[in-house]
């Protein structure tokens, strides 16, 4: 049986619990540097605050990327890290004291005094438990026992990128060859026991683990040999060869209907990452919301008299999908913009769909020009600002774009229309 590595937040749970413990030891020191002695845990306050701690920690691990790649990490690196993990630890931990009430009771010495003393331990004990981690894989006995089927001419390479992780809990044991070119008993320090066709017996014979089965374009398939394998109860690793090289982005494997398939993206997101954004979008959604219901009472009278008519304009976008939602925006053009647009096709500097120009005239109060003779009306104001953006935050609360993202596609220029 096969078991599997611990994958998500929960796979570096040494290091979480030891980040929970230097937190609390960092507390301790500094209520005991304040107060002179006593108890912590005996005041229902700081004992409260002790639990928040907790509470905080975890949030920040199952939200952020904290112990990603851990062990490969160099002293500044690590640094690096252990900065961003304590900061946003502590300022979890300030918000949950503002809104329960508590800022003004707690002693904000010691609380600044525990973020210090905590950045110090947790960095220490993070770069010692790295050098305790990796020593004790180096002299672990119980690695799983693993022979290599590969072809002759990418042996060396295989063996070296199999042992590049800063971990390796398996051991090569012996070499198969997919041919019969290599002559010799020992390749690397490492026994050849035969080659694909032989393997077998020695998979009987032998106390084996795993094999790992390196399949090159040059080669068949050796779907015999792998169910020999499965069949012993020994578990197969394939690698993909040329295949899994041809792949960019990120690589997982996945089904779809009965296909196993290996599937690569230039980026990947997660439920809880997809959940995080969503949070950061209506959060966003909100504030930019009201700011834009107070730029309507400051901004919307100047367009409406300088041009009478909505003050919002609304334009077809594609979105995520092939969905196709209104953006708005605040207008900046006079209502006749569409129909002036084919009176100025000449001057258009774009090509396509797009049209800009200098000194648009169709451009609210362009007309209007400052002692450089740049035009310097409400239109051309809100467009240089981007203040005419602001509506489009409705659009992110609905969900149809996001305050990080790509640009929408535009459907065509005949998709705009007032709002």
């Amino acid at each position: 049986m096969y078991k599997k590595a611990a994958q998500g937040w929960l796979k570096h749970w040494d290091f979480i619990l030891l980040d929970v413990i230097c937190l609390q030891i960092a507390f301790i020191i500094a209520y005991f540097l304040r107060q002179g002695g006593g108890n912590l845990y005996a005041d229902p306050l700081y004992r409260s605050e002790a639990i928040s701690f907790i509470l905080c920690q975890i949030v920040v691990v199952f939200f952020s990327q904290s112990y990603q790649g851990i062990l490969k990490r160099g002293y500044y690196g690590e640094f690096t890290k252990t900065v961003k993990h304590v900061g946003m630890v502590m300022l979890l931990s300030m918000a949950y004291l503002f809104v329960t009430q508590q800022s003004g009771d707690f002693s904000r010495i010691v609380f600044f005094i525990t973020a210090g003393i905590y950045l110090a331990i947790a960095y220490i004990v993070r770069i010692l438990w790295k050098k305790c981690v990796l020593r004790r894989n180096l002299t672990d006995k119980r690695k799983r026992s693993m022979v290599l089927v590969v072809a002759s001419d990418e042996v060396e390479v295989t063996i070296q990128r199999m042992l590049s992780g800063p971990i390796q809990d398996f051991t090569i044991t012996g070499i198969a060859f997919m041919d019969d070119s290599f002559k010799g008993d020992i390749f690397n320090g490492i026994p050849v026991i035969g080659n694909i066709d032989t393997v077998q017996d020695y998979l009987c014979r032998e106390w084996v683990d795993e094999v790992f089965v390196k399949v090159t374009d040059t080669q068949p398939y050796p779907r015999k040999l792998i169910d020999e394998i499965v069949t012993m109860g020994l578990t197969v690793h394939l690698s993909l060869g040329s295949v899994e090289q041809s792949l960019s982005g990120k690589k997982f494997v996945e089904k779809i209907g009965d296909y196993t398939v290996v599937t690569s993206s230039i980026n990947t997101i997660s439920p809880k990452q997809m959940f995080y954004k969503r949070v950061l979008d209506i959060t966003g959604g909100i504030v930019g919301c009201l700011a834009t219901l107070l730029l309507i009472v400051i901004i919307g009278p100047m367009i409406y008299i300088k041009s009478p008519g909505p003050i919002f304009f609304s334009q077809v976008r594609i979105g995520k999908n092939g969905k196709r939602f209104k953006i708005y925006k605040f207008r900046s053009m006079y209502m006749d913009a569409e129909a002036r647009k084919a009176e100025l096709m000449s001057q258009n500097k774009m090509d396509g769909f797009m049209f800009k120009m200098d000194y648009d005239p169709r451009i609210i109060g362009s007309e209007k020009k400052d002692k450089n003779g740049n035009p310097k009306g409400i239109g051309n104001f809100i467009r240089k600002t981007s203040l005419d953006e602001f509506p489009q935050f409705w659009n992110v609360l609905k969900g149809d774009s996001g305050i990080i993202g790509t640009t929408k596609k535009n459907l065509d220029f005949t998709g705009v229309s007032l709002a």
